[in-house]
């Protein structure tokens, strides 16, 4: 048993030593200007608009993904009474991931679910700035 713990806690060091270097590739000035950006992105999905949060996305994904009308006239149809992220993790190209957890209210009905959503944010070197990389949050993921 003390041998498995040992094992366990071996590998955890192995794997937070593997993120911190991960981490370490991102300045100081880039970690906190991604924790600011991600504050104001978390405010506006919670109190703005969808259209409020168009510029905070990547050109790039908008221009894979185009929204179309109707998928920005679906926000207006709900309202996020929380929005919160957990901690950033290091991705591969110097990407930041992160997974919040939303709850919405349905307008209509007044029913509240939570929704898991997954984010990706990009470091745009020549704008210098980070840019959320995947696109608005699929808000009716389960209702499909």
């Amino acid at each position: 048993m003390r041998r498995t713990f040992q094992i366990l806690l071996l590998s955890l060091l192995a794997l937070t030593s593997v993120a911190a270097a991960a981490a370490e590739k991102l300045t100081k000035k880039q970690r906190r200007e991604l924790e600011e950006i991600q504050i104001k992105y978390d405010s506006t999905m919670r109190w703005g608009t969808a259209e409020d949060a168009l510029p905070y996305l990547d050109p790039e994904y908008t221009k894979a993904h185009p929204l179309t009308d109707l998928e920005l006239r679906r926000f207006e149809q709900v309202k996020i009474s929380s929005y919160r992220a957990g901690e950033n993790v290091p991705m591969p190209g110097g990407r930041v991931g992160r997974s919040a957890e939303v709850r919405v209210i349905n307008n209509n009905t007044q029913a509240e679910r939570t929704v898991r959503v997954n984010e990706i944010w990009r470091w745009d070197a020549e704008g210098k700035r980070w840019l959320q990389a995947s696109g608005l949050p699929d808000l009716w993921q389960d209702q499909n």
